[in-house]
């Protein structure tokens, strides 16, 4: 190569070098996409009535199973018959709302082929054709006056179910990709095992005698302390993951959720036996509290799961600190 050419590569390469020191870069900021505009994770297709209807009963009726045993051990037969009947009710509907949003009964029933240890949904299934039959089995003995020696061995079994019940959900959302789910997996049961603690005291201060609730008052105001606790601790810990909770639909249901729970929650510890109206409207508050949280968890996660920044940052975030753990601890040998 003669020198003209040479010098005319090196200026341009001068030229270049002094142009990207004070301009603005050619190429803009990188955005958090996926090919042609679409999520890097499919969005869920679960109906949203369906499967927050779902979870919402199952912590329903799980945690009024607990209740059910607590009031037959203290002799309160009116709220263990509440209870009793709110189990077998909310678990039934749960049943159905799990089977529509499948489509057709016999995909429920083709889980239950085998056991698989590793699959959430699938020992949630075995779970759930134990329990119902445990809790339809309480409520008929209760309502009928026969069988109660049967009736009495299916309200303690129902019960010894019932924390499994009310928190499995929590496990089987967050064994997905979803970022607002899976990122929650360690607090995600205890906000789900408050909420039905909520829901189930909420259904017997609504529907059973005054004088009977003292049970349901306690559980009452330790499920709002729980879930509201568990749920705050989850959302600092998931970072920017927890955007989606504090966006449109989402940050509306929660807000309704932590009101109408503490709220319900202290009306329920202040009325006691002061009067009726005031236990029913702590109920009321208590029971559409609950349904709320559930539902803000079931919009957050489908809004985290269509954003692909909720799926890479936190990736790129672990890599960067297994590579600086690697580096530290290269150092250390």
């Amino acid at each position: 190569m003669s020198d003209a050419p040479r010098d005319a590569v090196e200026g341009a390469g001068r030229r270049r070098r002094r142009r990207g020191r004070g301009e603005q870069a050619v190429v803009p900021d990188a955005e958090f996409a996926s090919y042609y505009g679409r999520p890097i994770l499919k969005r869920p297709r679960w109906k949203p009535l369906d499967i927050a209807g779902y979870l919402a009963l199952g912590g329903l009726a799980g945690a009024s199973s607990l209740l059910a045993a607590g009031a037959d051990a203290t002799a309160r037969p009116a709220l263990a018959r509440t209870a009793k009947l709110g189990a077998a009710g909310a678990i039934s509907l749960s049943l159905a709302a799990l089977v529509h949003d499948l489509g057709r009964p016999s995909r429920f029933l083709n889980m239950l082929r085998v056991v698989k240890p590793t699959s959430p949904m699938n020992l949630g299934s075995w779970l759930l054709a134990g329990y119902a039959p445990l809790t339809m089995a309480a409520a008929a003995a209760d309502v009928t006056g026969r069988y109660r020696v049967v009736g009495a061995a299916a309200t303690v079994s129902a019960a010894a179910l019932g924390p499994a019940v009310a928190t499995y959900t929590a496990v089987l959302v967050s064994d997905t990709a979803v970022p607002a789910w899976h990122g929650g997996h360690r607090e995600l049961p205890f906000v789900f095992a408050g909420s039905g603690a909520t829901a189930a005291a909420g259904l017997a201060l609504a529907a059973a005698p005054a004088e009977q609730t003292g049970p349901a008052r306690r559980m009452a105001v330790l499920g709002a302390v729980l879930e509201l606790g568990a749920f705050q601790l989850m959302k600092r810990r998931l970072g920017l993951v927890a955007e989606p909770y504090e966006e449109g639909r989402p940050r509306a249901m929660l807000r309704a959720a932590e009101v109408l729970t503490a709220a319900g929650a202290a009306l329920a510890a202040c009325a006691g036996r002061r009067g009726r109206a005031l236990t029913v409207l702590a109920g009321t508050g208590l029971l559409a509290g609950s349904t709320a949280m559930r539902l803000a968890v079931f919009h957050a996660g489908v809004a985290s799961a269509e954003d692909p920044r909720y799926t890479v940052v936190p990736q790129r975030e672990r890599v960067e600190a297994r590579s600086r753990a690697g580096g530290s601890g290269e150092g250390r040998t």
